[in-house]
Formats: C-alpha cells, structure tokens, sequence
C-alpha cells in the first residue's frame, strides 16, 4: 500500500471522500471489529496526499509562533487543532471558488492537514519554553547579565529529536488506548466533531474563520503599537534611544494610594500592579476560564501586598559575608521570592495528584503488559497489520532519535550515556501514564513527569543543572508530542482514517515546527534580558514554565541551606499549600469542591509579574459575560476571536521582535 496518495480529480473519487453517516459520538461506543466494518473509510479514500501535508506544514508553521509566544508569556501550551481544522477547510474553500485549487479537500485529507498543523504548532516547543530559557537564566551572571545562549544547532536538533522520540514512543499505546480501551482523548474528539460539522454546516465554518480573521488582524496592529522600538529620541546625554508608540502598560491604579515599605512609600504600579495593553494575554484568559484566572489575581495580589514587604524587610548574611533581602525591589518580587512560594506549590501539586491518580498508573502499566492486545480473528488481525502502524516502526524510530539524543546529552550537556540512556528509558513509562491522563481527562501532566525527572537526576547528579534539566526536557517534551499524536489519532479513528498515513502526517509536521520554533526562540529570546529585563525595566517574557524548573535545578545546585531563610520558609509553605489543594480538589465533598482554589492558578499568581494574571482575569471575565448574555453565540465565537487574538498578536510578535533585536538597535 502506497503511504502518500494522489488528491481526488473525479467526482466519483469526491463522493468516496464524503463524511461517514456514523456521528464521532456513536462510534466511541464501536468495538475495534465494529469500527473495521461501519467506520473504517479502506485505502482508496483521499487522505495523506501532498496538498494536505503542505497545507498542515504551513499552518503549522505560524501557529508554532503562537505556542511559543503563550508559551514563554504564561507557561501554558493551548491546543491548536481545531484552530487548524476552521482555517484549512476555510483557506481550502476559497483556493477551490478562486480556481487556484481544482477540488476540495476530503474531510479525511483535513483530517491530515490538522494532525500536521498540530504536531508542528504543539509537540516541537515545550523544550523552548522551559529548560533551554531556565539554562539560560542560569548562566546569568553580574559581569554577563546577557548569559549564554546555546549554539542553534543543538537547540534545533534537541527539539527535532525529543518530538521525534515522542511520536515514535505512542506507537505502541494507540491500538491498546483507543480501539480496544475507546478512552475518550476529549481534544481528538473535539476536533473530529469539528470537522464532521464543517463538512455538514460550511457556512458555519466560514463565519467562525471570519471571525477568527477579524481577530487576528487586530492581534497584529498590537504589538506594532506597543513593542516596536520605532520612535527616536534622544536621552539627557544627548545618545539616541529608541521606544515604542504606546507604552506596554498602563499605571491606572496609582489613584489608589500607596504601599509603605521600610518607610518608603511606593505606588501599586511599582509591583507591578498595572494594566497590560496587549490582547494576547486576555485572549488566552478567555480560553482558559474565570476559575484559575481568579486565583491568579489572588496570588498575585497576596505577593503584592503581603509577601513583598515582609521579603524587603528581611535581611540575611549570606555565606559570603553579604547582607541581602530576599526581594530587592517590589518590581522584582515575583521572581525574588515569589518564585519560591508558587514553584513548589505547582511541583507539590501536581506531584500529589498524579500519585493520588494511582488507578490510571495501574490501568497504564496493565496496558502496557498487552492485555487484550490479541485479534479476535484472522481478518481481524491481517485488517490490522496493514492499517496499524507496525511495531517495527517503534523499535526503529527509536534507535534513531534515542540514540543521538543520549549523544547530544553526552557530549553537550555532560550526562553520561548511561544515564542518557535511563531518561529515554524512564520517558517510555512516564509519558504512558501521561498518555493515559490525556486519553482520561484531556490533561497533560507534562509538568510532574518532568518534575519526577528532576526529582530523580538532582539525587542521581545533584551539582549539574543542565543534567536536571535535559532529562527532564526529554521526558516533558516526548510526552507532550505523545499525548498529542494520540489525541490526533483518535480524531481519525472517529473519522475511519488509516492510522498509519496519519502517522506520516503527524511526523512531517516535527521537521516544519521545529525550523519555526527554534527560528522564533532565537528571535523573541537573544539573551537572558528578554527573560530577566534589563535597567530595571520588566522582562518581555516572564517565562513562568523556565522559572518553575530553574528552582528545583538551584535547590540542587546550591543546596537548600544557601538559600535565604525566608525564601526556605516559603518553600516549605508552597509545598504545604500545594498538597493541602490536591488533597482537597480529590477528596473534598462536591458541594466545598467548587470552594477550592485552583492550584495552578494560585502559583502562577506568584511567579508572574501582577498584569500577566490581570490581563489573563480580565479576558475571562468577558467570556464568562458573554456566555451568561447568550451561551450558543459564545459557543460560537469564544474559541475562533480567541484564538485569532492569539495567533495575530504572537506571529507579529516574533517578527517585531526580530526587527527590535537586529535592526532598530
């Protein structure tokens, strides 16, 4: 069977690539011998052809921006698939009416073209948003407040590699996840009811692309208003600087009053409580929801007004004979001593509630052990062996991109090969349990496999940071290109694809995201001042996912007992915190649950700068507005403005600050 198959030319080839009758909801119920007889389309249907890889590559291609501007802004990876899904089908349907495109696409083949969009926009930038930022910070030092930055060939080929492992690495879950266990992957469901509707409603789809359009045109003008440095002038030494049109904050809670600390009277501006002038920030408030944003502004407002004084005031004699505070100024607060509340209270968290979900651990080594895993016939098992992507392809794909990522480990980051060699052994395990969370709940817990990796190269390599973090890149990254092959995967089988050219098509996108995340790491990130700001100016980045994994490489690095007290105080109180909320979010009665606080969203509250969780508040409370006015316009339109806010902001982003680095200097 030939992988990559010729577009459909004739109307009997179009009508042969028409959605199934079958709804996705009814075939969740299909056993894997139903789903061979009412679902699976054959391997004659259009499906991996040339146009749609294209397609996929070059959406994939932008919207690997947008994870990474989120990325380095929030910490948070948002899925880009349905995204993919309104765009290609729009995109598609306007090539076809113009005549530039002589037929359109089958929904299989767009089926395709968001399992590339998504591997290229989601599985290649979860490394660049957390261990190659924190190595950077790291470096850092009074006489290179610039640090280091990584040659680019390795972070492109660390990145190629780690998503590479991570796709080849869910071959052998597929069949056992999703035919015979049917677990539900809520976003690969989501994405396949999408399709099936664009197909069924295309005027639908063309309004919700409107909208999105609409969305992303104002995201662009954003950033060209706040961050391009195109204004000249000159300072009082008569040296020409350069600034934006509009400032990127606004200083309007100053009316309130002040805060006393030390004697010194300072305005809420000067903690960073502000307002935010960008759009991306609120839009990503929208899709994320008024719950963790709320405890967001929480956290952020009892950094503000109560740790931050009581940090400003305590002195300590560091070993060397210097007396330091634990925060030096309330600007730098967050990351001062924040860091030290809301980083463990997230590692705590989420370690306490994978552990306390030992029953999907269970269900995925059982899985694991291949129980159920025989045909029940024999034109069962030949269906499979020429559909399924063959174990062969595991065992190879493996060797290739395990066995150079334990040499780069080696040889750049001086993890001996061995130990190289047990991080891709432990990711193996660790992402199919993570694998199964997703499958469960739609919840990557990309963050305790990498925190259970650093737990575990700190004691095995305690004095190197770039050991503690590398593995844990391995595993956090792998896993993360896993969950969504898998989450792809499922939306075709709702869809009858042939999971083997999906596979292909999932696997061309690494090579497309990567060129564009590595390109956009580099240009938004040049050196650690885009990190740590610069003249006490704020960072452009907060990098919240680097600074959770900067603070357990220091622990180690330093030990626990070269830390300011206080900052030992607060990880001990975060920790507490963290577990208490885990516990309570498991086992607390249902009518307290909806009391708790959000874990994530308190945390996040102390480790970003005050108008990062405003921004973010401030879009979920519009969204939540909106639907209480009228819920099915919101469910119409929340996703595709939000995501055109997103995406129009952060592609001009990079481009700006591309201009800012290595031309308006």
């Amino acid at each position: 069977m030939p992988l990559f198959q010729r577009a459909p030319t004739t109307p009997e080839a179009q009508e042969l690539g028409k959605p199934l009758d079958v709804p996705p909801d009814q075939v969740l119920t299909f056993t894997e011998d139903e789903w061979y007889q009412r679902v699976y389309r054959g391997e004659d249907v259009a499906q991996l052809t040339w146009r749609a890889v294209l397609m996929g590559s070059g959406l994939g291609f932008l919207l690997a921006f947008t994870n990474l501007y989120i990325g380095l802004k929030t910490g948070w990876h948002l899925g880009v698939a349905i995204t993919a899904c309104i765009l290609s089908f729009t995109i598609w349907s306007f090539f076809v009416r113009s005549g530039l495109a002589k037929t359109p696409m089958t929904i299989l083949e767009n089926n395709c073209v968001q399992s590339t969009a998504s591997s290229a926009g989601y599985s290649t930038g979860a490394t660049l948003v957390t261990a190659f930022p924190a190595l950077l910070m790291l470096s850092v030092t009074a006489e290179n407040p610039a640090g280091v930055q990584l040659p680019v060939w390795v972070v492109a080929l660390w990145t190629l590699l780690v998503a590479a492992l991570g796709v080849v690495l869910a071959i052998p879950m597929k069949r056992s996840m999703i035919n015979q266990e049917r677990l539900t992957f809520p976003g690969g469901t989501a994405a396949a009811v999408t399709l099936q509707s664009l197909y069924s409603q295309g005027g639908d789809a063309v309004v919700k692309a409107r909208a999105l359009l609409w969305a992303g045109a104002v995201g662009m003008l954003v950033p060209l208003l706040k961050d391009l440095n195109i204004v000249k002038s000159l300072d009082g030494t008569g040296k020409l600087v350069r600034d934006t049109l509009l400032p990127g904050q606004s200083k309007i809670f100053d009316w309130l009053g002040s805060i006393s600390v030390g004697g010194i009277a300072y305005k809420p501006s000067d903690f960073n409580i502000k307002l935010d002038h960008g759009v991306a920030l609120v839009a990503a408030g929208a899709i994320v929801g008024i719950r963790i944003t709320f405890w967001m502004v929480v956290g952020g407002l009892v950094l503000a007004l109560y740790v931050t004084p009581l940090a400003m005031n305590a002195a300590w004699v560091n070993p060397a004979g210097e007396l330091v505070h634990a925060a030096s100024r309330p600007g730098a607060a967050w990351k001062e001593i924040g860091l030290w509340i809301g980083a463990p209270l997230l590692v705590a968290s989420g370690l306490t509630a994978f552990f306390l979900g030992f029953r999907t651990i269970l269900r995925a080594m059982r899985s694991l052990a291949g129980r159920g895993d025989a045909a029940s016939s024999r034109e069962l098992a030949a269906q499979i062996a020429r559909t399924e992507v063959p174990t062969s392809w595991f065992t190879v794909g493996t060797i290739i991109a395990g066995v150079p990522l334990i040499a780069l480990a080696y040889f750049v980051f001086e993890v001996p090969p061995h130990l190289g060699a047990l991080a891709v052994g432990m990711t193996f395990f660790l992402g199919l349990v993570a694998c199964r969370a997703t499958g469960e709940s739609d919840i990557t817990p990309t963050g305790a496999m990498g925190k259970i990796m650093q737990l575990t190269y700190g004691v095995l390599m305690p004095q190197s940071v770039s050991a503690n973090l590398m593995t844990a890149a391995i595993t956090a990254g792998s896993a993360a290109a896993s969950a969504d092959l898998l989450n792809d995967l499922k939306s075709g089988y709702l869809l009858g694809a042939n999971p083997r050219r999906q596979f292909i098509a999932q696997a061309s996108g690494i090579v497309t995201g990567t060129i564009a995340s590595v390109l956009g790491y580099y240009l938004l990130v040049p050196d650690a001042t885009a990190l740590t700001g610069v003249n006490g100016r704020d960072p452009a980045f907060a990098a919240p996912g680097a600074q959770q994994w900067m603070a357990v490489a220091q622990v180690f690095r330093l030990g626990i007992e070269n830390l300011h007290p206080m900052a030992r105080t607060c990880i001990a109180v975060g920790v507490a915190i963290g577990v208490a909320i885990a516990l309570l979010e498991r086992y607390a009665p249902a009518n307290v649950k909806r009391w708790v606080p959000s874990a994530t969203g308190v945390g996040l509250g102390f480790i970003l700068p005050f108008y990062y969780p405003l921004a973010m508040f401030v879009g979920a409370a519009l969204s939540t507005a909106f639907q209480k006015i009228n819920a099915k316009l919101a469910e119409r339109f929340v996703i595709p403005i939000s995501s055109g806010l997103i995406a129009g902001e952060s592609i001009v982003g990079v481009i700006v600050a591309g201009l800012n680095n290595f031309v308006f200097l």
